[in-house]
């Protein structure tokens, strides 16, 4: 199978060489032409335009049945971003074309953008990819909202890029962008709860290695996880996390998140106090904020204004 790929980010290069990896014919295009060299040398095909990237993906090989339809994935940042893409590819697609919105993009922009590009017979799907850099190289969690007969067509594309199980189809368009929406609130609240347990933990009396305490809350109790795996890797490389600020950056999926409670009437206490946490410590950071900063640079590569 043939997919075009635009966005060669961290999440976005990671997802590229599983699709190489799995056998796939990857079409790319990036505005920066040193961002595709990597790529090339594996198999992928770059080009210098939307014009080329789209007739790339309009190529048949001698033998080789043309599917009838272009795929293209997008990992770019939510917003504008998104939309200056469409507008770029939209003069080079036809009817049966099928874009796939993998980032982070607010579910309601993904319905009017489903809605604006069937007018024309182009499917959209929205996709919410979670996992972080580890999932990207290694099997993602996928959530995909949006013409159900368009998902199956594509369904060998979350395959590849997905865990075993790691993929479904939730809903008409906006549905997969909505469940990551919830997804990254929830993932706020984990990441709050630990920042101030593990504060509570260093400021207590006994003095704590907390490695040894992240070692055995990792093997058997409640709160083992990943993100507990992943603060062990951190203790394990900086025991004080003094490499973090402790300022902690995103949020844009939590003020969506709260404003979408909000409008169903769905208290999310815990998500306001992670929200409010987040802002707090662009002023004043603790060992709560240096927990949260140095998880996010585990699971995404999120730098922190002092690594």
């Amino acid at each position: 199978m043939r997919i075009g790929f635009i966005g060669l980010g961290k999440m976005g290069s990671r997802m590229v060489e599983r699709l190489l990896e799995n056998g796939f014919e990857v079409v790319l295009y990036a505005r920066n032409p040193d961002a595709m060299k990597p790529f090339t040398e594996k198999g992928a095909v770059a080009t210098n335009s939307y014009k080329e990237f789209a007739g790339q993906l309009d190529v048949q090989k001698p033998g080789q049945e043309h599917a009838g339809r272009k795929i293209i994935f997008l990992m770019v940042t939510h917003g504008k971003p998104v939309d200056e893409v469409i507008e770029g590819l939209r003069p080079f697609l036809v009817a049966g074309d099928i874009i796939i919105d993998g980032g982070n993009s607010f579910y309601k922009d993904s319905i009017k953008r489903a809605k604006a590009l069937a007018v024309d017979g182009i499917h959209f799907l929205d996709a919410g990819t979670s996992g972080g850099l580890e999932g990207a190289a290694n099997g993602a969690s996928i959530m995909v909202g949006g013409n159900r007969d368009a998902f199956k067509k594509v369904e060998p594309v979350f395959r590849a890029l997905a865990v075993p199980n790691g993929y479904a189809w939730l809903g008409e368009s906006g549905a997969g962008h909505f469940v990551k929406m919830v997804h990254n609130g929830i993932e706020y609240c984990f990441l709050q709860a630990l920042g101030e347990g593990y504060q509570l933990l260093k400021k207590g009396s006994y003095n704590l290695d907390l490695r040894e305490v992240t070692k055995v809350y990792r093997n058997g109790s409640v709160i083992r996880g990943w993100l507990v795996d992943l603060l062990g890797r951190a203790l394990q490389k900086d025991p004080q996390l003094e490499g973090y600020s402790g300022m902690i950056g995103g949020g844009s999926t939590g003020e969506w998140t709260l404003e979408t409670a909000k409008a169903h009437k769905v208290k999310m206490q815990s998500l306001e106090v992670a929200m409010k946490s987040r802002v707090a410590s662009q002023k004043k950071s603790d060992f709560s904020g240096r927990v949260i900063a140095a998880l996010r640079y585990e699971f995404g590569g999120h730098e922190d204004p002092k690594k």
